[in-house]
């Protein structure tokens, strides 16, 4: 017979992991090429350009994809920046001065005032699974 010590039972118990929450994010596309690239953020400083997104997708729109989905996230506000690159490049396009040329959004479909959208108005709440439909535009 196989007995677990009671000690390792409770080492084992204690490793579960803690309550994570999803994100599913649907792209509202206007074009049929290329791929949408997003980025996920968790701190108004880290979507303001401090630091490293939390989670970033390349969805293939080209192939027929639609949907990013960010897993294992902690409850709490995230806030996502999104682009359609059209033309395959790796990269958001910008005119002369400076204005994107390919569509771009973020998450509540926020618009921004001669800039990105703010924190304040991208910014929305996780627990457990939370979808939003995002139009690139």
């Amino acid at each position: 017979m196989f007995s677990v010590p009671a000690f390792i039972l409770a080492a084992a118990l204690t490793l579960q992991p803690a309550d994570t929450s999803v994100v599913e994010i649907t792209f509202d596309v206007g074009a049929e090429d290329g791929a949408v690239m997003a980025a996920l953020f968790d701190s108004q400083a880290a979507y303001d350009g401090g630091g490293a997104p939390v989670g970033a997708a390349m969805i293939d729109v080209a192939g027929g994809e639609r949907v990013a989905r960010f897993e294992g996230l902690p409850p709490g506000d995230y806030a996502l920046r999104a682009f359609h690159d059209v033309n395959g490049d790796g990269q958001m396009n910008t005119n002369p001065f400076g204005m994107p040329t390919e569509p771009f959004a973020f998450s509540n479909n926020a618009v921004g005032n001669m800039g990105p959208a703010s924190w304040d108005r991208a910014r929305f709440t996780v627990s457990g699974e939370t979808r939003q439909t995002i139009t690139l535009r």
